[in-house]
Parts: C-alpha cells; sequence; structure tokens
C-alpha cells in the first residue's frame, strides 16, 4: 500500500508540469542562468510535501530557484554547489538586506565611478594592470574593449571597499548581471546567457559608428541583427540593473529561517543521515552540453579567479568531458547496456557517459542517505543525443535509484518553453550539434524512501 506521501508524490507528478507562466518575481531574475527550471515547478511540491520549517535540499543548485522557493515559503533550504557564481548569485537571492541603503550605496557607486574615470584615470589603469596574470589578461582583452575594461574596474573598486559583506555581494552579482545576459551585456561575446559565447560579425560604438563589419549589413536581417553587437556603457547598464533588482530584494518570511548556499558536491553531501524533509533538483546534462563555466568565467575573472583555476574546475563538475582520473561505479544492467551502445559508436563518448551515470550514482546514492524515511526526492533531467542515439536518461537515473533503493513513485513529463529553460536551435537540422540535440520534453521523476 502507496503512503500518503507517496500518494501525494503521484498525483503531483500527474498534473501538468509545463508552467509558462510569469517567473520574474521575487529574486528569480537576479540574474541570467542557463537551464533554470521554473520556480513554480518547485514550488508545488514544496507546498504540497513539506511544512513550514522543514529542510529542503538542492545539493546540485545552479540558481537556486529551488533554494529560493523554500526561502519565501518558510522551509530551511539548503543549497549545494561547486560552481562560484552559482553560490553567489543564490546566497544574494536569499539575503534581505535594506532598499534604502542599498539605493544610496548603489548612487554612490555610480556617481563615483563616473568621477574617476575623469578624475582618477590613472589610477583605474594601474589597477587594470596589476589585476591579472598573463593568461587571464589575454583573456579580457581578448572579450572586452579597453573603454570597458576602465568602466568597469572603475564599477569594481567602489564595491570592492564596500564593508558591509551581504550589501558587497548585492552589488558584485549586478556587476557580474551586467555582463553575463541573454542579450547585449558589456564584453564583445553574443548570448552569455546560454553558455555558446561567440564573437559578433559587427561591432557598434555607442555613438552609432560600425566598428566592425560592413555598414550595409547592419539590421538588415534577423540572422545579422543576432551577429551585431551595439556597445553599452558598463556603468549605464549596471545602474539599469540595480535599481531593476532592487524590486526583488528578499525579504525573510520569519526571523528565524536559517536557508543558505555553501560550496559542496552533490557526490560526498555534508549533511547527516536521514536529515532531510525533501530534495528538488537538476542534475546536469551529459558532456558539458550546457557548459556552465563556459560563460561564467566572463564574470568570474573580474571577482578574483583566473583562468587557469577555473579551467581545472570546470573539469570536476558533474557531466564534464574529462575522464582522466575518473572514477567508474558500477551500473545497473539496462543503463550499462545504454553506455555500452554509444561506446560501440565513438569510445570517447562512451567514456563520458559512463562518468556521468557514475557520478550520479554516487549523487543518488548520497540523496538516499541523508533524506528522510518515508520523504521524497524529485530530480528534474533532460535526456542528451550523443552520436545520434539518445541516452535515456531519464530511465536510467530511475533504474540506477532502484538499485540505490528508491522507490520510483512515477516520471513526470514537461515541455519546455526552450527560450527560458534551453538554448535556441537554428533553422537548419545538423544531428552532429548538442545545441540542437535538446529535448523538447524534459521528466520530472519522482524517487521515495521507503
Amino acid at each position: 500500500m502507496p503512503t500518503a506521501e507517496q500518494e501525494t508524490l503521484i498525483e503531483l507528478l500527474s498534473c501538468e508540469l509545463d508552467f509558462h507562466d510569469d517567473n520574474s518575481y521575487a529574486s528569480h531574475n537576479f540574474h541570467s542562468f542557463p537551464a533554470k527550471f521554473p520556480p513554480q515547478l518547485p514550488a508545488k511540491f514544496i507546498q504540497s510535501l513539506t511544512n513550514p520549517g522543514d529542510i529542503v535540499l538542492d545539493p546540485m543548485n545552479g540558481s537556486g530557484t529551488t533554494i529560493v522557493e523554500a526561502f519565501l515559503s518558510g522551509r530551511q533550504g539548503i543549497g549545494l554547489d561547486i560552481d562560484p557564481l552559482a553560490v553567489k548569485i543564490s546566497t544574494v537571492k536569499i539575503t534581505p538586506v535594506d532598499p534604502f541603503t542599498v539605493m544610496v550605496i548603489g548612487r554612490k557607486i555610480v556617481n563615483n565611478a563616473k568621477e574617476n574615470l575623469v578624475t582618477q584615470k590613472q589610477n583605474l589603469v594601474e589597477k587594470l594592470n596589476n589585476k591579472w596574470d598573463e593568461k587571464t589578461r589575454d583573456f579580457v582583452n581578448s572579450w572586452f574593449p579597453y573603454d570597458v575594461q576602465l568602466e568597469l574596474m572603475a564599477l569594481l573598486a567602489e564595491i570592492e571597499i564596500i564593508e558591509d559583506i551581504p550589501i558587497k555581494n548585492f552589488f558584485e552579482l549586478t556587476f557580474s548581471a551586467i555582463v553575463i545576459t541573454k542579450s547585449g551585456g558589456v564584453s564583445l561575446a553574443l548570448d552569455l546567457a546560454h553558455t555558446r559565447p561567440h564573437k559578433p560579425k559587427i561591432i557598434i560604438d555607442r555613438n552609432g559608428n560600425v566598428l566592425q563589419g560592413k555598414e550595409f549589413e547592419v539590421d538588415k536581417s534577423n540572422s545579422m541583427k543576432a551577429q551585431t553587437k551595439r556597445l553599452r556603457s558598463p556603468i549605464i547598464e549596471f545602474e539599469k540593473r540595480f535599481k531593476n533588482n532592487l524590486k526583488g530584494i528578499p525579504l525573510s518570511p520569519t526571523s528565524d529561517n536559517k536557508s543558505y548556499v555553501t560550496f559542496g558536491d552533490a557526490q560526498n553531501i555534508p549533511l547527516a543521515n536521514s536529515s532531510v524533509d525533501l530534495i528538488i533538483t537538476s542534475p546536469p546534462y551529459a558532456s558539458n552540453a550546457i557548459d556552465y563555466m563556459r560563460a561564467h568565467k566572463f564574470s568570474l575573472v573580474w571577482l578574483g579567479y583566473n583562468i587557469t583555476d577555473l579551467g581545472e574546475l570546470r573539469s570536476s563538475y558533474i557531466g564534464g568531458e574529462s575522464t582522466t582520473n575518473s572514477k567508474f561505479t558500477e551500473l545497473p544492467a539496462y543503463t550499462k547496456a545504454i553506455v555500452n551502445e554509444i561506446s560501440n559508436l565513438d569510445r570517447i563518448k562512451g567514456l563520458v557517459l559512463q562518468r556521468y551515470y557514475s557520478e550520479m550514482t554516487r549523487s543518488l546514492s548520497e540523496m538516499f542517505r541523508v533524506l528522510k524515511t518515508g520523504k521524497s526526492a524529485i530530480v528534474v533531467v533532460g535526456s542528451s543525443v550523443m552520436r545520434g542515439k539518445d541516452t535515456d536518461t531519464q530511465n536510467c537515473f530511475a533504474e540506477i535509484g532502484k538499485s540505490i533503493g528508491f522507490d520510483i513513485s512515477r516520471i513526470g513529463v514537461r515541455s519546455i518553453d526552450r527560450d527560458r529553460r534551453m538554448l535556441p536551435i537554428g533553422m537548419m537540422v545538423n544531428k552532429e550539434s548538442q545545441i540542437q540535440q535538446r529535448m523538447n520534453e524534459e521528466y520530472v521523476i519522482g524517487f521515495y524512501k521507503p
């Protein structure tokens, strides 16, 4: 006989899970992030499967959608991630700060940055010259025009002297948000929000002059518009962004809400056995199909990280492509068969998929360990295509979960709002393109710990 929790879980997974309504309420819209699921999705499960004060965990936290919804509903949200930008985004989203103080400091940052560009320009130049190692500097010079670098440094110099850490984090995130955007942004990269940065064919300066490309091509077709970059003032963009983010500053629903986000690996969750009331998470795709660090490094280099360290960190992400020193886990029969099929088509891709399912086996084992008996874990996952073969991720996850001890209550299906959740696709079909191999739907797996 299913328990009351299982019956509720089955009912929830049987409902419509698309949620194409407006998702920009509260702090959810503070910063662009690829492959975010809609906040109504975790909210639905949190409200139905937990009570105020319960612990809700997202061990692959990303932009913190689950933790924000837990926070807003009076639960204790705990988020883990190894991506430094993901940790900062989520932390700011659940940290209340005084809006009036933010407004005052924000105006001061903008005004001082403008003034210092005129009166302290040489100091800003020296700060730029001393900020990075050679490899990181080459990256910055390649993607940021020099006048943009000076404005960014003028902003950053003001942010760095803020003593109040939550407010400093708020403005660092605002700074990052003008670099990593769905459209526009202050670097030379196009579409950073979708993690596939590339340079434009046409560059237009702030006065409308064509710096690169042919003037007659500008805005002549939709395809050419998509390849055009109009340079923007970082200071102007920063001012607009912090004022917009002011509207979503979180107000704690209770004075004793203890939600937090920290660095942590889903394969080694730093929580006690049977301590969590609900898990809601969305693992990365296999084979770096959505390459978070490829975009995140554009702002992280300004926040004190160097390119070499970020590259090493990238290789440790779940779903990464490197198999050097990988720890492979014994996989159940069907999952092993899928890996073998891919291996027969491409040995390297097969190893990458074996690494992915091994990492997810360890992650699901950790989720089982920390989850209380009689409680649920919701895993939102999309499948991948490797060498023309569907990796059938949702059924492999279900099989792995069963082998660990979970009951699989149901696998729900939701259609993807591609513009919000996934990457855009081109008009021509290219089966070798991972961008075009995203599925039009994803799966919501209900794991139950008996």
